[in-house]
């Protein structure tokens, strides 16, 4: 095993920069164009021929274009004349309505030689080598989701909820479902199924490897509930309305189907009376395109069954079964072998492994083994880069794993058989890997706690072949950022709960600071991990202005294994995650230098949720800021909060438990209540019934309410005003 290092300073305080050079973190930088040019790398994608396309927009507008790097020959070369492509796309869209810059397409084609468009709701086919765009659709409906087929032959969209294809060569374009309509999606996927199962990707059909048939999920949301928001305008607002699945309602009915993309258009589809289901997570063709594995999860959450379809037949075998006591995590499902087996995830041993099956369901071989875990899922949602990829020609198995450290990412190699596993990453921290087909290759996005992201092409064996881009250092050393210092907290049993502290400049233990504690909190889903991570900026402001800053996770957030995460079932955010949290708070209050009387907590999102838990059902905070927070775990979606909770139904006494609305009245301390009254995720009911249960129990707080911003509140000025905000109530009461 060779690893080479990549060359990066840490970001610490540097030492003899002239006075005049420093620069002062603020509110306003963090949300500008340069703070954001330090995370952003080059957009990727690899090609069948085993090179790598890539725009990278960290450098002047007018440089960028789609650019070729050969991995083989260690170069790096323009992939299009952006002159001339763009001067082609002027002549198809007018001067005024063309980009300056050419952009990241929605697709390639297998081979990177012709990418796919969308302006102004119209397809657009460019021609790598030749640097032309040509027009492919001319409608005044929206065309979305545009995919190319890997021969690069044909192109499937879906426009009026229906799937589309078009023959590029014959420019014939064929309806391939018929029934799309406000509640039915073809190929589309559902609010539930962008945020909790494909991990907000919205593509919802895939092609087959030798491009001849689409595979396709058909989604019917007539009878999921209707959630509506009301606009601030026109002078009688717009209301939009959104599909949504409460905890313990109907869900979308979703059907997977399989259609050919030539000869007759007869749809394939998974009967569901033979495979019962409430959710479908996952579809994988197998190399050859004769067969699809599919995953499929009851509404318990508790029995995930990997399926195998015959395309020729059309039948349906199930091949392997996983069940949890508590919950299913969904498995990631490979081929190997050319096809002739099976690679799934388990969490039968407490940690997610990989296993190894025949296609008839029979148990070859335990891949990875240990008291760590395969990076799997987040939660159950698609792992964005997948748990692993398999190297048919080394007969080998590649993934991102635990094995080191729970707070840090690794890459590894192990054979099909479980043997000879070899770390391959060396640089402590994060690293995330996407593969070339050929396996002989990846592109390492890494970057750690003190080292901001960069982005190595990488030799199978782990030696650096290309610095693609660089960690931004010279960016942020003006700031003197202070790493943070990780910490291992105990709980009340003894459990280690990660965290980390930063400290001022001139940090004096003898002097007594204000702390102020950020949490999430969700289950398998860390805050502390060695990985750079740009909400640490706020923390440099408050820094600056006289506080500590601590993180810390509970139990069931750590990934360190399922029986942790498991301690949530049926009472989530309750006596468990509080426990840690008080546990944790009050060994960071024994501290030298933190004032026990001044402690704030804060989070988003779940982690609102967190902070609310520890105002009102603990007295160690004088005060807190929940931004976007769950209240009443019913007004959340089926699929996130019936894995831990069940359905209200089921389990009626564990939802009053948990409940936050109930326990306003136990508020304590100074909250700073923030929502967007646009959020399609957190509805804005959760923090509005917090509001009034306040008001009934005479209790004084804060609110802030951002018009129709969604979760997130991400446009820049509604991101600042909000920071700076929190500023200003830090400052009033702690």
């Amino acid at each position: 095993m060779r690893c080479v290092p990549l060359l990066a300073a840490s970001l610490l305080v540097v030492p003899g920069l002239p006075a005049q050079d420093r620069r002062e973190m603020t509110v306003e930088w963090i949300h500008g164009d340069e703070a954001a040019e330090v995370t952003k790398l080059p957009s990727t994608y690899w090609t069948s021929e085993g090179e790598v396309l890539l725009l990278d927009e960290r450098g002047p507008a007018a440089a960028r274009t789609l650019e070729r790097v050969r991995p083989g020959l260690g170069t790096r070369e323009a992939a299009v004349d952006a002159r001339a492509a763009l001067s082609s796309l002027r002549s198809l869209l007018g001067e005024t309505e063309a980009p300056e810059t050419l952009g990241w397409p929605a697709g390639f084609d297998a081979a990177g030689r012709r990418a796919v468009y969308v302006f102004g709701d119209d397809l657009y086919l460019l021609d790598l080598p030749a640097s032309r765009f040509e027009r492919l659709t001319r409608t005044d409906a929206r065309e979305e989701i545009p995919r190319l087929s890997p021969d690069g032959g044909k192109l499937a969209f879906v426009r009026g909820n229906d799937l589309h294809l078009l023959d590029l060569a014959a420019r014939t374009e064929t309806r391939l479902t018929a029934d799309g309509r406000e509640t039915v999606r073809n190929g589309s996927l559902s609010w539930l199924y962008w945020e909790e199962i494909f991990d907000r990707n919205e593509e919802g059909y895939w092609w087959s490897p030798d491009s001849s048939a689409l595979a396709f999920l058909r989604t019917d949301e007539s009878p999921v509930d209707v959630v509506s928001f009301v606009d601030f305008a026109p002078a009688v607002p717009r209301v939009v309305h959104q599909r949504y699945p409460k905890a313990g309602g109907a869900n979308p009915a979703v059907r997977l189907g399989v259609v050919a993309a030539d000869g007759p258009r007869t749809i394939s589809w998974v009967d569901p009376s033979e495979v019962p289901y409430e959710y479908l997570l996952r579809v994988e063709w197998a190399p050859d395109g004769a067969r699809l594995a599919y995953v499929t999860l009851n509404r318990r959450q508790d029995r995930s069954e990997v399926h195998l379809l015959d395309r020729a037949s059309g039948a349906s075998r199930r091949v392997v079964v996983e069940t949890d006591a508590a919950w299913v995590n969904t498995p990631e499902v490979a081929f190997a072998a050319g096809g002739r087996e099976l690679l799934v995830t388990s969490e039968r041993t407490g940690q997610t492994h990989v296993y190894r099956y025949t296609l008839e369901g029979v148990l070859l071989n335990a891949v990875t083994g240990g008291p760590w875990s395969v990076r799997g899922p987040a939660d159950f949602t698609a792992s964005a880069l997948g748990a692993f990829v398999v190297d048919d020609r080394r007969e080998a198995v590649y993934f991102t794993g635990l094995e080191k450290s729970p707070r840090e990412r690794h890459l590894y190699r192990v054979g099909l058989d479980g043997t000879g596993l070899a770390r391959l990453s060396a640089e402590a921290g994060s690293h995330h890997v996407t593969w070339s087909p050929d396996r002989r290759h990846y592109l390492d996005d890494f970057s750690s706690r003190s080292v901001p992201p960069s982005l190595t092409l990488r030799d199978a064996e782990g030696s650096a072949r290309l610095v693609l881009a660089p960690p931004r250092t010279d960016v942020l050393a003006p700031f003197g950022l202070r790493p943070p210092k990780p910490l291992s907290i105990p709980a009340a049993d003894g459990f280690p709960l990660p965290a980390e502290i930063l400290e001022p400049a001139g940090f004096d233990p003898k002097r007594r600071y204000p702390l102020i504690v950020h949490v999430y909190g969700e289950p398998n889903a860390p805050l502390v991990v060695d990985a750079w991570d740009s909400r640490r900026y706020f923390d440099q402001v408050l820094l600056d202005r006289g506080y500590l800053v601590a993180r810390v996770d509970p139990r069931s957030a750590t990934g360190s294994g399922k029986a942790a995460q498991a301690t949530v079932l049926r009472r989530k955010n309750g006596d468990v995650e509080l426990g840690d949290l008080v546990a944790a708070v009050r060994w960071l209050k024994s501290r030298p230098g933190v004032d026990p009387d001044r402690v704030g907590i804060w989070g988003w999102s779940g982690g609102g949720t967190y902070t609310l838990l520890g105002l009102t059902r603990s007295r160690e905070f004088k005060a807190g800021i929940a931004v976007a927070p769950e209240t009443e775990r019913r007004y959340y979606d089926t699929k996130y909060v019936e894995a831990y909770m069940k359905t209200p139904a089921e389990n009626p006494e564990g939802y009053d438990e948990v409940s936050l609305v109930k326990r306003a009245g136990d508020l304590h301390g100074r909250l700073l209540l923030v929502f967007g009254t646009g959020d399609d995720n957190v509805h804005p009911q959760n923090s509005l019934h917090f509001a009034d249960a306040l008001i009934a129990a005479g209790k004084p707080f804060d609110m802030m309410a951002y018009p129709m911003r969604k979760h997130g509140i991400e446009d820049p000025p509604a991101r600042r005003h909000l920071f700076e905000k929190m500023l200003e109530f830090w400052d009033r009461h702690l």
